[in-house]
C-alpha cells in the first residue's frame, strides 16, 4: 500500500522516515521523496500514530489525491533538478508526462491552483537553489553549472539568478552571505 508524505525532499527525509516507520514496527517495502510503501494498508490507529510522529519530525501523510499528485510532481522535479542532472535536457512537461498518468495541461492547472505558481516557476526555484549549492562547493565554473543544469548560457542562467536571489552569481559566490533555502521551503 502506498502512502505519500508531505515536505519529504531529501535522502536525509528518507532515513529518518525509514527509521520511524521501523520503530513503529511497520516495515517499509520502500521509502523515495514524499512516498513510502508498506507491506499492508495501516489501520485508523497506525495511520493516526505514523502522521502524530511525522508532524513532529515536520512531515505530514497526505490524504486527498490533489495533494498527493502535488507532492508527487515536487518530488519529481527535486529528482530530476538534484539527482538525474542528465536528464535535464528534456522539456520539463514531457518529462512530467512520462513519469504521471496526466495531462501535462492538467498537472500545470493543478499545480497554480494548489501552489499558487506555476509548475516552471517552481523548476526555476529548483534550480536556482541547486545553482547556489555548486557556487558554494567552488569545484565548477559558472560555465560548467550552466551547462550540467542544461542553460542555454551562463547569461541566461546569470539572469534568472539575479531575478530570484537579487544577486548575480559572482556576487553571491564572493558574499556568501544568501543562504541556501531548504527543499522545502521553495
Amino acid at each position: 500500500m502506498k502512502y505519500y508524505i508531505k515536505n519529504m525532499v531529501c535522502e536525509r527525509c528518507n532515513m529518518v522516515v525509514k527509521s520511524e516507520l521501523e520503530k513503529l514496527r511497520l516495515q517499509p517495502l520502500s521509502v523515495d521523496l514524499g512516498e513510502i510503501e508498506l507491506q499492508e494498508e495501516l489501520s485508523p490507529i497506525q495511520k493516526k500514530q505514523l502522521d502524530s510522529k511525522l508532524q513532529s519530525l515536520g512531515f505530514s501523510l497526505i490524504d486527498d489525491k490533489r495533494s498527493r499528485l502535488i507532492e508527487q510532481i515536487k518530488g519529481i522535479i527535486i529528482e530530476l533538478v538534484h539527482h538525474n542532472n542528465s536528464e535535464l535536457k528534456v522539456n520539463l512537461s514531457d518529462y512530467l508526462t512520462t513519469r504521471l498518468p496526466f495531462d501535462y495541461n492538467y498537472i500545470s492547472n493543478l499545480f497554480s491552483e494548489v501552489e499558487g505558481r506555476t509548475i516552471e516557476n517552481y523548476f526555476i526555484s529548483q534550480k536556482i537553489e541547486r545553482v547556489k549549492e555548486l557556487l558554494v562547493y567552488d569545484e565548477l565554473t559558472l560555465s560548467e553549472i550552466a551547462f550540467r543544469l542544461n542553460y542555454s548560457s551562463v547569461a541566461h542562467l546569470s539572469g534568472q539568478f539575479k531575478k530570484i536571489t537579487g544577486l548575480t552569481p559572482s556576487h553571491f559566490k564572493n558574499i556568501r552571505t544568501e543562504k541556501r533555502k531548504p527543499l522545502d521551503r521553495l
